[in-house]
């Protein structure tokens, strides 16, 4: 079986989950990281079995030991590192979200066109089976009328804020906040599955260090609705829902979708109406959850293609016009918009 060996840039637990779920693969093969100290790089590397430990970048991708690099840097450079493997002729695979802004993904997209290599980001969620059920059944609503998914997660990083340490997450000067943190598994979903939306409209917090601690975002199709909530600073327990004029799809966690049911339109019931279980659309899936997405990219690179169908280049430039957008309403600002 062809192997397709990786280069990884990123020693934090986020690489440990994507190589945990990539090793389901037998075609993946993880051949080196690069870290900023030689200390870090090695002890990552033997905790992973990995041969070849870089603490330059530059000498990564210009090595004949890997083919493809996972980029899980801090967003900030996430598009700059991606350029500078993909001018190597490697190819990439970039954590969510992919570039601090649309500008930055569109210069990535051109490098990757240019030098002929796949790039992609790694959104797990609109990879996985659950997903898919999604949009095999999306016909079944009808005429589409609204898209909704919440996100909202109370971050143990919010407390050291609340004590005056300002870590990675709220750092704005990082491309950090709650929108590209967890505010972007709310939107790639529905860029996925409905494009781009016609108007937008932002409300949120804004913290003292200037990212965004929550938002709610609604924004317009043609005849549809969409509404998206995302936090760090609360918690919710709602699911997502598209509501259509024949049914509806439940969708009980947007950022992973395990369970998935549609719920056919009942005629109005005299006295109180019984709620059905719904059908269940959801499989079971006995995959780390991060496989699919390594499993796709994989794909990808051994069939020559440059894009995902789905996690394409088109679908994470348009998320990133949204977060723009939604960033601008807000008033929170990256050092990366003024490049």
């Amino acid at each position: 079986m062809e192997k397709v060996r990786f280069g990884v840039v990123g020693t934090n637990f986020i690489t440990d989950w994507v190589i945990a779920g990539a090793r389901e693969d037998e075609r993946f093969c993880l051949s080196a990281v690069c870290s900023r100290t030689r200390e870090r790089g090695e002890e990552f590397a033997a905790k992973h079995s990995i041969p070849h430990v870089f603490t330059s970048l530059e000498e990564m991708a210009a090595s004949d030991k890997v083919d493809a690099i996972y980029i899980a840097s801090p967003n900030y450079m996430h598009s700059s590192q991606s350029i500078l493997c993909m001018n190597h002729g490697k190819h990439v695979l970039c954590e969510k979200p992919m570039a601090s802004n649309a500008r930055e993904a569109r210069l990535m997209v051109e490098a990757a066109r240019k030098n002929g290599v796949t790039l992609m980001e790694a959104m797990k969620s609109t990879l996985s089976p659950n997903f898919r059920a999604v949009r095999d059944n999306l016909h079944r609503v009808g005429t589409l009328r609204r898209y909704f998914a919440s996100f909202c997660q109370y971050s143990s990083r919010y407390d050291k804020f609340k004590e005056g340490t300002v870590l990675n997450a709220f750092r704005p000067e990082l491309s950090n906040g709650a929108m590209m943190d967890i505010g972007v598994y709310t939107i790639y979903p529905m860029v996925a599955l409905f494009g781009r939306p016609q108007a937008i409209n932002a409300q949120g917090i804004v913290l003292s260090s200037g990212a965004d601690g929550q938002g709610a975002v609604n924004m317009q199709y043609e005849g549809m609705n969409a509404t998206i909530l995302y936090s760090k600073i609360a918690n919710s327990h709602l699911p997502a829902e598209i509501e259509g004029e024949e049914g509806n799809i439940l969708i009980d966690r947007i950022q992973t979708p395990v369970d998935v049911r549609f719920y056919p339109r009942q005629a109005p019931a005299s006295g109180q109406e019984k709620r059905t279980e719904g059908e269940i659309l959801g499989v079971d899936d006995s995959h780390n959850e991060y496989y699919h997405e390594v499993k796709e990219f994989i794909d990808l690179v051994q069939s020559g293609r440059m894009e995902s169908e789905i996690n394409s280049h088109e679908a994470s430039i348009t998320t990133m016009e949204i977060i723009d957008e939604v960033r601008r309403q807000l008033g929170v600002h990256y050092p990366a918009d003024e490049e």
